[in-house]
């Protein structure tokens, strides 16, 4: 399904043809994809990268034996099954199969594609019925395609949590994608929101909502009782630190843990709408770090690499005249 070439055409993408570092994506033409029947073809105006990205495209050799096996069950053993990367993607409709009936071309829309990817390249085929919907209509491409990834994760997890007004949320890792979407979201739910991050991110978290921030460079604890009815952690396992333990005991007996790497989220195409909601309401905004055209998609993911990053790195895809 959408693997065919559109009568010979071809289109530009980021292809990783093997794990390894972030110089093994390669700018290549390809064939443009063909969508079936109950398919669209999306002309994608930008993608971003995020943890997932580089976790796939590295192939994790650093990472632990059990975790690694996982993903490569899942991506390929040796080397990806879907050689053009790429979770989240933002464009309009360019083609519809016979059978469609959400969308019609011209559509704005953005999507998060699963392991089908396909976010790195000009156009990409998705079902109907996958997590695809209109865009807001407040914002461009780029921006539509900084909420996603973090807004669908979070969305998930807070829910998973019960988070409500009343309740007191400590969000672990909050400058990030997954924690800057989960601090509006937590405010917008009625919660009281204490925000942990790096300096440089405070009044950023702050001005999204969190009544405090914590700088987890500089607090090693919490104060001696400290509790918080929902414990958030928007950054996993892979980093830790003292604080992190603290906030991990801040939960207490009474209090709910649950951390980004959790089980494997549920997601609907409704919950896109729910963001695209949000944000036309101005309840939600993304937050993006810094934008990269394709053809620098390794500079991209080095930086995202580093994990440095505030929000979202956004991909920008350009088009010649088809």
């Amino acid at each position: 399904m959408g693997e065919g070439s559109a009568g010979g055409k071809t289109m530009q993408a980021a292809v990783c043809p093997r794990y390894g570092s972030p110089e093994v994506l390669t700018i290549e033409r390809v064939a443009r994809p063909v969508p079936a029947r109950s398919e669209v073809l999306v002309r994608i105006h930008a993608s971003t990268v995020n943890s997932s990205d580089w976790f796939v495209r590295s192939g994790l050799a650093g990472g632990p034996a059990t975790t690694r096996m996982m993903m490569r069950l899942l991506v390929g053993f040796t080397k990806p099954r879907r050689r053009i990367l790429g979770l989240v993607l933002a464009g309009e409709i360019a083609e519809t199969g016979k059978n469609v009936g959400r969308f019609r071309p011209g559509d704005r829309v953005y999507a998060f594609t699963k392991l089908r990817f396909g976010g790195y390249a000009q156009y990409s085929c998705l079902s109907e019925s996958a997590i695809i919907g209109r865009s807001p209509s407040n914002l461009g491409y780029a921006e539509a395609a900084a909420i996603p990834y973090g807004g669908l994760l979070a969305l998930h997890c807070l829910r998973k949590a019960r988070v409500r007004e009343g309740l007191s949320v400590l969000i672990y890792g909050a400058s990030g994608a997954v924690g800057t979407a989960a601090v509006q979201l937590a405010r917008h739910l009625g919660a009281e929101v204490t925000a942990v991050c790096g300096p440089a991110n405070l009044d950023l978290v702050r001005s999204l909502g969190a009544h405090s921030a914590i700088d987890y460079t500089q607090q090693q604890a919490l104060p001696a009782g400290t509790r918080y009815d929902v414990v958030f952690d928007a950054v996993g396992k892979r980093k830790t630190s003292f604080l992190r333990q603290a906030c991990i005991e801040a939960a207490g007996p009474e209090g709910t843990y649950l951390s980004v790497d959790d089980g494997t989220p549920k997601l609907s195409a409704r919950d896109l709408d729910t963001l695209r909601d949000l944000v036309e309401a101005g309840e939600l905004r993304p937050v993006i770090d810094r934008s990269f055209p394709l053809e620098q998609i390794a500079q991209a993911h080095r930086y995202v690499e580093g994990e440095h990053k505030s929000g979202n790195v956004v991909i920008t895809i350009g088009h010649e005249a088809d």
